[in-house]
């Protein structure tokens, strides 16, 4: 009797808080769907609250996810030379606001390990001739394929302390990034850190003398007011529109385009709009307009 008790008591505590809820209605959930309505049931009987409801619907849509799904690609990965130098970097790595870096030699292909921003710090006051070479600062990169599953590198990145691991195709070929931010907002959504508060209530900042970091959604009208430009705001209500239609197309991170006057790179865009772009004003101070030009 003994044991029988001890099997039973074993097999309740043996079951998930999940498993238990399940047990409160209509038998065991068959499938994905079932187990889906369940939660949703769960959540109309005010036994879970929305938000456990999310990330429990989240956590069952990362297990049908492959690595691929939910990269970022090759063309908008941001990654250093080796051949770099100190005051090379620090504009990129300010710009980015990333804390993990790729490092490549020469392209994407030759990944030779992954930079901590962190780990440059102790640089910043050093004497550029006496800095060591950026390879000795390099940490082993996590390297997985394309089809391996999210939930799977999720549990490696926890027992392996990775945060990021770079992406290779079956040809061996770098397909892109993905790090284990980008896993847990699908779970728990977004997670936004101080510079993302910063970013929304300052659109335009200065990473150079003559070199700004640009949100693409700023207005128009305190676009033309910071860089003292004559862009028509009938055109378009944002800067990122006045790019876009520049281009012609969907530019991708990287591409870079003169427009009156202004050097404009893209910075961050994906497949369906621009996100960030850099400015960078002549020398000389003088923007030339649209009128003027």
């Amino acid at each position: 009797m003994s044991d029988d008790n001890s099997q039973s008591s074993q097999g309740s505590s043996g079951k998930t808080w999940l498993g238990r809820i399940a047990q409160m209605f209509q038998g065991e959930p068959q499938n994905r769907a079932e187990l889906v309505e369940v939660i949703l049931d769960a959540q109309e009987r005010a036994l879970i609250d929305p938000e456990t409801k999310d990330m429990m619907k989240g956590v069952l849509g990362v297990s049908q996810l492959k690595v691929r799904d939910i990269m970022i690609p090759r063309s908008q990965m941001t990654t250093l030379d080796i051949e770099q130098s100190l005051t090379e970097l620090l504009p990129i790595m300010v710009e980015s606001t990333h804390s993990r870096f790729p490092v490549v030699c020469e392209d994407k292909d030759h990944i030779e390990g992954i930079l901590l921003a962190k780990d440059l710090l102790p640089l910043i006051l050093t004497d550029q001739d006496d800095m060591p070479s950026l390879a000795s600062y390099l940490r082993p990169a996590m390297v997985v394929p394309e089809s391996k599953r999210v939930d799977t590198l999720l549990n490696e990145f926890r027992q392996q302390r990775y945060h990021m691991a770079i992406v290779v195709d079956e040809y061996g070929g770098v397909s892109g990034l993905v790090t284990i931010e980008d896993i847990l907002e699908l779970i728990v959504g977004e997670i936004e850190d101080e510079h993302d508060h910063e970013e929304e209530i300052q659109d335009i900042r200065q990473i150079a003398t003559h070199v700004f970091s640009v949100q693409a959604l700023t207005p128009l009208d305190e676009f033309n007011a910071y860089f003292s430009t004559q862009f028509d705001t009938q055109e378009a209500d944002t800067i990122g529109g006045i790019v876009l239609h520049a281009f012609g197309h969907m530019p991708s991170r990287g591409e870079t385009i003169e427009v009156s006057g202004l050097q404009v790179k893209i910075t961050n865009a994906d497949s369906r709009r621009i996100q960030q772009i850099q400015v960078t004003v002549p020398k000389n101070g003088q923007v030339v307009t649209e009128d003027a030009a």
